[in-house]
């Protein structure tokens, strides 16, 4: 395993001292290590519950005999960098996330690697690395918001772009501009909508980097938690067959999705 770069023979000594500052155990050594990218902010709602689905990760990693190492990536709301500068700075973070994903998971030379994602540029971005480093990987998203309500009607954050549009044209009152405001996003995840978040998990999903529900499951679901949980321990069956990426991002693979 990659892994016995750190943990097997006596030159690596320094390297069990330092996972034994971890918490590692004698008995844990040797196991399959398993990177967790976790792209957690509080500036998304895609990704403002992540730790609580990493959580779940752990467990069916722990479940299925692995060791869990979990890291952290940047992410970018697109829809707060909208309409000023911020929006020249989104695209380049795929670069970013798939870099600093390549470096840690080089340095820390993890077995397999699972990605806690959503969002436009942080799933292309997690895939980019997922490609870059081909070891057996898996991604879970954090599931869409659910839709909104207003006035006995579902809405999602394109009804809030259309509100400005009929506010300004004088069609739609302050009271009613104000009640889209308070309810256009009512939880945690990816924007209510087919816009590129969604439509990036459900692509991973066909993709075949994902398992069946990662693009069509809500945030708020605990049918989510327990496709977390699956998802952790299927990265230890996928790393016991050696699946890599590659083998699974084929060219009929991204004409399906």
């Amino acid at each position: 395993m990659r892994s016995d770069n750190l943990s097997k023979g006596k030159a690596r000594l320094p390297h069990r001292t330092l996972l034994k500052a971890l918490g590692f155990t004698d008995s844990e050594m040797g196991k399959p290590i398993i990177g967790i990218a976790n792209s957690y902010n509080e500036i998304i709602p895609g990704h403002m519950h992540l730790n609580t689905l990493v959580q779940s990760v752990k467990d069916g990693i722990r479940n299925a005999g692995g060791i869990p190492m979990e890291f952290n990536t940047i992410g970018m709301c697109d829809g707060l960098a909208m309409n000023h500068i911020g929006m020249k700075y989104s695209l380049v973070t795929r670069g970013i996330i798939a870099d600093s994903i390549e470096a840690v998971a080089m340095a820390t030379q993890f077995d397999a690697l699972v990605f806690v994602c959503s969002c436009d540029k942080i799933v292309p971005g997690m895939l980019m690395a997922a490609a870059r480093l081909n070891i057996p990987s898996i991604l879970i998203s954090g599931g869409a918001m659910l839709a909104g309500r207003h006035r006995g009607k579902k809405v999602g954050l394109s009804q809030a772009f259309e509100a400005v549009g009929a506010y300004e044209a004088g069609q739609m009152s302050e009271e009613e501009f104000r009640e889209i405001e308070d309810n256009i996003c009512p939880t945690c995840g990816s924007c209510a909508g087919m816009f590129t978040a969604n439509t990036m998990n459900c692509l991973t999903e066909g993709l075949g980097m994902a398992l069946p529900g990662n693009g069509t499951v809500p945030a708020v679901y605990s049918e989510r938690l327990r496709l977390a949980k699956l998802t952790g321990e299927q990265i230890v069956k996928i790393l016991k067959e050696d699946l890599k990426p590659l083998d699974i991002m084929t060219k009929e693979a991204f004409e399906n999705g």
